[in-house]
């Protein structure tokens, strides 16, 4: 099978996408790979294997590449020289969506996809529109009867008080990769988090942030059947800033198996496939969750986790492929113009 690595974007978690895209390089070793690159400007390029470092696209070495036009079906190169400008479709099985945050997560890939007729694996529409945000996330697992933590809602220009004691937490609603996120712990640096957090999105969460609080990452799909990670439990100082995180997402080793009873595992796994089943269809999710009290506690869903969490997977490459069979359609609409021609008739214009 051959796989097309999307990656890159508008976004400011650009390059945490290429990273990603370097570590599935190197994870996917059975497999056929293309690499799209989606530039600042949203601009799809062709970028050969061995051209896969950081420095091809920090230095803009990858403009020297083969720039591509999508249209139904697929994308194509529009090449000189021997190709003397003859569209060439680039040939793969099932697209990869590896854009992080916006473009990757907000639903603008998923419907540019399923636009132009693109097998791919990624959340959907309606699962990026409700994981892309902090606040409809908590709605979602609300709706699931899933705990979150206590929160609050400041939108950038509005009031900037809460009811809730130190130390907190505060969040863009919008981003991922921990930018913009602080821990406070008083009020005189509550007024510079959020001038901080409202740098990057006009809307901020702010939670009780829970000192000590134990978390667990679970990652899985349904294909044929359910394919669960191990349970990792994340090794904090006090939260995974965005340099450890960018760090994080480049390793290629697996990671070891969270030491919990039987009853836990079974509790978050049941949670995990509450929030995955049906929505997230067709995509490669990762969950974090908090153990609060014994309680249960949805964090965040990754729709598009850090190197798609395949150190989470003993054979990450072939659940992949399962899944990639296994991918949802769009249901097709019969289009035959009756009701025009009834119209027409009926005004005597048949």
């Amino acid at each position: 099978m051959t796989f097309a690595i999307l990656f890159g974007g508008s976004s400011y978690e650009h390059e945490i996408s290429i990273v990603s895209a370097i570590t599935l390089k190197k994870v996917l070793k059975k497999s056929g790979l293309q690499f799209i690159f989606v530039d600042a400007g949203r601009e799809f390029w062709l970028i050969e294997p061995e051209k896969m470092k950081s420095k091809t696209f920090s230095s803009g070495e990858y403009k020297k590449g083969r720039k591509l036009t999508l249209e139904h079906g697929g994308f194509f190169t529009v090449g000189g020289g021997l190709l003397g400008g003859k569209k060439k479709k680039v040939e793969f099985d099932v697209l990869l969506n590896v854009i992080h945050g916006r473009d990757g997560e907000d639903g603008k890939i998923a419907g540019i996809m399923e636009f132009f007729g693109i097998p791919f694996i990624g959340p959907r529409l309606e699962a990026s529109v409700c994981s892309y945000s902090k606040l409809d996330t908590k709605l979602l697992a609300e709706a699931l009867g899933i705990a979150t933590l206590e929160y609050r809602l400041l939108v950038k220009g509005g009031e900037r008080r809460v009811d809730l004691d130190f130390p907190l937490i505060v969040k863009p609603v919008h981003l991922g990769s921990s930018i913009g996120v602080s821990v406070v712990r008083g009020s005189e640096e509550f007024d510079y988090a959020l001038d901080v957090a409202f740098e990057f999105d006009d809307q901020v969460l702010v939670e009780p942030f829970v000192e000590g609080i134990v978390e667990y990452n679970l990652a899985g799909c349904r294909s044929s059947v359910w394919e669960l990670s191990l349970v990792e439990e994340p090794q904090k100082e006090e939260f995974l800033d965005f340099d450890k995180k960018y760090m994080d997402f480049s390793r290629d080793e697996k990671v070891h198996e969270a030491v919990i009873d039987a009853g836990l595992k079974e509790e978050l796994e049941g949670a995990f496939k509450k929030i995955y089943d049906p929505l997230f269809l067709g995509s490669l999710i990762r969950c974090d969750f908090f153990v609060i009290d014994g309680k249960v506690h949805l964090n965040e869903i990754n729709p598009v986790p850090g190197s798609m969490a395949h150190y989470l997977f003993d054979d990450y490459e072939s659940m992949l492929e399962r899944l990639a069979a296994h991918l949802p359609r769009e249901r097709s609409i019969p289009i035959d113009y009756r009701y025009i021609d009834r119209i027409q008739k009926a005004k005597g214009k048949a």
